[in-house]
């Protein structure tokens, strides 16, 4: 019997047109993905995995049938996502390109064995196919408000999640992809950075069309990126600069809030899958208000330096400027980061006619009370220190 290589294979192909299109039929795959090539997607049927979550006991040491990937899952929201799937007695798989310090936190939220921590390099396909080879459900949480020297807005908020849904679509066994982009997010915004999650959002939607597109507001909690930010700086410097007047009307929500979204998005039979929810707190603050009872709770004085927005602009242009023209990292924005003065130059709501927290059974907190205390910390003589503004006022009327 006369053996082939595959080099004799291909010339007994290009000789023989009939045999090539029956191979084709049999074997549509190509052997290999170029920039040329069409990518192709699974035609494996598309459900919600709420059917997975087995019934019984529960907790983190039941099995719930969900094997998740979370991008992103060592960042600010991944830590409450992570917590609530491994509650359930979900299988986590935690991809990580940092240090190896970066994801220890999350190893104590799931049973042994149930937290999976593996290194990736979203710049490399296959290392990304690895991460995801074993999961039925993929989240996207990655995401920046800054630009660095090595990724852009377009890079991290555009073309990896493009390529995030393009890879679950191909992978056949995906039931479920959520992303979770920002409130805001539009191709005319003013900030750049949402711009970019707005031609996500269109992107995997059009590459995974069963996929759920959460928007959430500006995020609360221990470790967020806006009140311990006005706190620290009000303790060093005794006042906190407000961008314009303050009267920007944005709706924060309670960071564990957006979690429980997902999880209860996770948790239906398909019914979310395909839409997009905007998830805003049950309250409306304007800025000023926001900075108003940060400043309460930590039981100082406020005390306010406005600065119009095209000053705040033109304070935060440099770094924008010079990012990649100087041969050394720039320090991280910290008050005047240009994407979130332009975004803060329109109000930030909830559309009145969008899906929302209510539209997946979830009851969001109000801002004032628990999901604030974290600022006791910052009163300068311990968590009982003082009193609040409202009660000093209370008190000089007698």
């Amino acid at each position: 019997m006369q053996r082939y290589t595959r080099g004799s294979w291909q010339q007994l192909i290009q000789r023989s047109p009939a045999l090539s299109a029956q191979l084709k039929s049999v074997n549509p795959m190509p052997s290999g993905y170029d920039t040329h090539d069409v990518r192709y997607s699974s035609s494996v049927a598309v459900k919600g995995v709420g059917h997975l979550v087995r019934k019984g006991t529960g907790g983190r040491s039941s099995v719930s049938g969900i094997v998740a990937t979370v991008f992103g899952a060592t960042g600010f929201l991944g830590r409450y996502v992570v917590q609530q799937l491994a509650k359930m007695g979900s299988q986590v798989l935690v991809p990580f390109r940092g240090s190896e310090d970066s994801h220890r936190h999350l190893k104590l939220m799931g049973d042994l064995g149930q937290i999976v921590p593996m290194k990736y390099n979203p710049r490399d396909e296959d290392s990304i196919k690895a991460v995801m080879a074993k999961a039925n459900v993929v989240l996207n949480l990655v995401g920046r408000d800054y630009e660095t020297r090595n990724f852009s807005f377009e890079e991290v908020n555009y073309s990896m999640a493009k390529q995030l849904a393009v890879i679950a679509k191909e992978h056949g066994g995906i039931m479920r992809f959520i992303q979770v982009s920002c409130l805001g997010a539009s191709p005319t915004s003013p900030s750049r950075m949402l711009r970019t999650k707005a031609a996500a959002e269109e992107a995997i939607l059009r590459e995974f069309p069963e996929a759920t597109v959460m928007k959430p507001g500006v995020m609360i909690g221990t470790e967020d990126r806006i009140l311990n930010k006005w706190a620290h700086f009000a303790k060093k410097w005794s006042f906190i600069p407000l961008i314009g007047d303050g009267s920007t009307k944005i709706q924060p929500v309670y960071v564990v809030d957006v979690a429980s979204a997902i999880i209860a998005a996770l948790k239906d039979e398909g019914s979310s899958m395909g839409k997009v929810y905007e998830l805003g707190g049950p309250d409306i603050f304007t800025v000023h208000e926001l900075a108003d009872l940060m400043f309460d709770t930590i039981r100082e004085w406020p005390r306010y330096v406005k600065i119009p927005f095209p000053i705040a602009r033109a304070i935060a242009s440099p770094r924008e400027f010079l990012l990649n023209k100087l041969p050394f990292p720039l320090p991280t924005p910290n008050i005047f980061n240009l994407e979130e003065v332009n975004a803060l130059s329109v109000d930030t709501l909830v559309s009145d006619d969008a899906l929302k927290f209510e539209d997946l059974g979830v009851n969001p907190h109000n801002l004032k009370g628990y999901p604030i205390e974290f600022l006791t910390s910052y009163r300068k003589g311990g968590p009982a220190f003082g009193s609040t503004v409202s009660e000093k006022l209370r008190s000089s009327e007698f």
